[in-house]
C-alpha cells in the first residue's frame, strides 16, 4: 500500500542526461580556455594601448625640449602644428604634424607651462595637470569615466637645469573598448554554438551508443509478460559494458526460469507425493466406516496400513523441512569448521554397529587431521544419507566401503556400494527433489527421493562437489569434495570465534 501511494517519479531519459551533462562538460571546459584566452588578450590589447601612449608622450616631449628655456603656446604651436607643407620640396624641411596624428589614433594631448596652465590640447581634457619630475605611464580613473591610460613627462629647457612645461596624454581606451565589445560578442556566439553542438553530438552519441539498452528492455518486457518466453538479449556486438549486462541479464533469465520450473516441479512432485498415502488413508477410513470395522482382522490390517502411510507422510513433511533448511544453511553456518577424518571415523562405527550383517571398510589415506568449512552435523548429514542408500540398495552384495583422501586443495571421501547400480538414463537426475529410479521398490523400502538432493545442496552450499559413478548390477561410488581449510583461513575463523564469544 506504501508503494501505491508513493508519486511516481519522472523519467528522464539517459540520453537527455547525457546531452546536458556534455554540454554542461563542453561549456565548463570552453569557459575556463576562453577565460585564460580573454586574460590574455586583454592584457596584450592593454599593453599596446600602454605602448602607444607612451611612444606619444615620447614624441611629444622630445620635440619640446628642443625649445628654448621658456615654453609659449605659439612654441608649442609651431612644433606640434607646423605650418609648412606636409610633403618634401626643394628648400623646405620636412615636419610632421604631431598633433594631427594624435588627434587620429584617440589620443588627447594636452600641455602646460611651468606654472600649470595650459597651453594647448587636442581635445577636451578631464584628467588634472599632475607635476612630475620624470616620464610616468599608468592607469587612473576619473569619477564617472571609466578607466583610461595617463602619460605625464616633464618639459626640461635645453640645459636640463628646470622643468618649463608638463607633457600630458591621454588615452580613452577607445580601439580596445572596440575590440573588447568585439570579443565578448563573439565569445557569446561561440559559447552559444559550443552549447548547441555539444548537445547535439552528446544526445547522438548516447542514441548511438546506448540503443542496444532497448534490446535489454524490450527482452525483460517480454519476460516480464510471459515468464516462460524464449527472448534474449542479443550479444553479438562489440564487447563492452551493455553486452555484458545482456549477458547477466540472459544470466538471470535462465536462472529466473530454471527456478520457476523447479518449483512447478516441486509443487507437482509434492503433490503427488502427498496424494498416494492420503488415498490409502481415506480409502481405509471409508472402508471401515463401511463395513471393515466389524471385522477384527480387517480393522487390524486397515490401522495397520494407515499408520505406516501417516508414517512416511510424517517422513516426507520432515525431508521437505531439511531441503528447505539445506538450502539456509551455508549463510547461516559459515564460520564453522569440522575435523572431516573425525566425523568419517564417527559414521563407519555408527554403521558398523548398527548393521553388524553388513561389511564396513574404511581406506584412510591421510596421514593427519583435515579441517574443512562445514557445520559438523550437516557432514554427518551427508555422510548419512549416502550410507542409508548404500545399505538399502545392497541387495544380495552387504558390503560397503568407505574411503578418504586428498590433493591439494580439497579433500575427497567416497561411499562405495556393490548393490543394484544405477541405470545410465537415470544418472543425471538422481539429485533431483523426488526422483527415484524405481518408484514401486523405493516406495516399499520407505524412500522420498529428497536424500541426495539434501545432501547435494548442502555440499554444494559449502562450495564442495558431489558425483556418482554406477554401473546397473555392480553398485554406485558416491564422491563428496570439500575445500581444505588452510592455515591461514584456520586463523580466520579463531579469530571469528573469539570475537562471536559473549564479552
Amino acid at each position: 500500500m506504501a508503494d501505491e501511494r508513493e508519486p511516481k517519479r519522472k523519467f528522464v531519459s539517459l540520453k537527455v542526461k547525457w546531452a546536458f551533462g556534455t554540454a554542461c562538460g563542453s561549456l565548463l571546459i570552453f569557459l575556463v580556455v576562453a577565460a585564460v584566452l580573454f586574460m590574455a588578450f586583454h592584457q596584450q590589447l592593454m599593453d599596446q594601448e600602454t605602448s602607444r601612449t607612451q611612444r606619444a608622450l615620447t614624441t611629444v616631449t622630445s620635440r619640446l625640449n628642443r625649445r628654448s628655456d621658456r615654453l609659449t603656446k605659439d612654441q608649442v604651436n609651431r612644433s606640434l602644428r607646423p605650418s609648412t607643407p606636409n610633403h618634401r620640396l626643394p628648400g623646405y624641411a620636412f615636419h610632421e604634424n604631431i598633433a594631427q596624428g594624435l588627434g587620429d589614433s584617440h589620443l588627447i594631448v594636452s600641455v602646460f607651462n611651468a606654472d600649470g596652465q595650459r597651453l594647448f590640447s587636442t581635445w577636451h581634457s578631464e584628467v588634472p595637470l599632475k607635476r612630475v619630475k620624470q616620464q610616468t605611464v599608468g592607469r587612473v580613473k576619473v569619477p564617472g569615466r571609466q578607466e583610461m591610460v595617463a602619460g605625464r613627462a616633464p618639459v626640461w629647457d635645453r640645459s636640463h637645469h628646470h622643468v618649463v612645461g608638463y607633457v600630458q596624454v591621454e588615452n580613452h581606451l577607445t580601439a580596445y573598448s572596440k575590440s573588447m565589445a568585439h570579443l565578448w560578442h563573439i565569445m557569446f556566439l561561440t559559447v552559444l554554438l559550443v552549447i548547441i553542438a555539444s548537445g547535439l553530438l552528446g544526445y547522438g552519441l548516447s542514441a548511438f551508443f546506448l540503443r542496444r539498452l532497448d534490446d535489454v528492455v524490450a527482452t525483460i518486457e517480454s519476460v516480464k509478460d510471459d515468464p516462460k518466453s524464449k527472448s534474449r538479449v542479443p550479444v553479438n556486438g562489440p564487447n563492452d559494458e551493455i553486452t555484458e549486462l545482456g549477458n547477466v541479464a540472459n544470466q538471470m533469465i535462465d536462472q529466473t526460469q530454471d527456478y520457476i520450473d523447479s518449483q512447478v516441479q516441486f509443487v507437482s512432485d509434492v503433490s503427488h507425493e502427498l496424494r498416494t498415502p492420503i488415498t490409502i488413508i481415506h480409502g481405509h477410513l471409508e472402508m471401515l466406516s463401511r463395513w471393515g470395522k466389524d471385522d477384527p482382522k480387517i480393522l487390524a490390517e486397515s490401522l495397520k496400513e494407515s499408520l505406516a502411510e501417516t508414517m512416511r507422510l510424517n517422513n516426507l513433511i520432515k525431508e521437505m523441512i531439511e531441503l528447505t533448511r539445506a538450502g539456509e544453511a551455508p549463510a547461516n553456518f559459515a564460520d564453522q569448521k569440522t575435523n572431516v577424518r573425525d566425523v568419517l571415523y564417527q559414521v563407519y562405527g555408527s554403521y558398523k554397529s548398527t548393521y553388524p550383517k553388513y561389511i564396513f571398510t574404511l581406506d584412510d589415506d591421510l596421514s593427519h587431521d583435515i579441517m574443512v568449512n562445514i557445520l559438523r552435523d550437516h557432514l554427518v548429514e551427508i555422510l548419512t544419507i549416502l550410507c542409508d542408500n548404500a545399505v538399502k540398495y545392497s541387495a544380495d552384495r552387504h558390503e560397503v566401503h568407505l574411503s578418504l583422501s586428498r590433493n591439494i586443495a580439497e579433500v575427497e571421501i567416497g561411499v562405495q556400494d556393490f548393490g543394484i547400480g544405477i541405470p545410465a538414463d537415470d544418472i543425471p537426475y538422481i539429485f533431483n527433489r523426488f526422483y527415484r529410479v524405481d518408484k514401486a521398490r523405493n516406495r516399499k523400502k520407505g524412500g522420498n527421493g529428497l536424500g541426495l538432493a539434501i545432501a547435494k545442496q548442502l555440499v554444494e552450499g559449502y562450495g564442495g562437489t558431489i558425483s556418482v559413478e554406477s554401473s546397473v548390477g555392480a553398485g554406485s561410488l558416491f564422491r563428496v569434495t570439500l575445500p581444505i581449510l588452510q592455515p591461514d583461513d584456520h586463523k580466520k575463523h579463531h579469530k571469528a570465534g573469539q570475537t562471536d564469544k559473549p564479552q
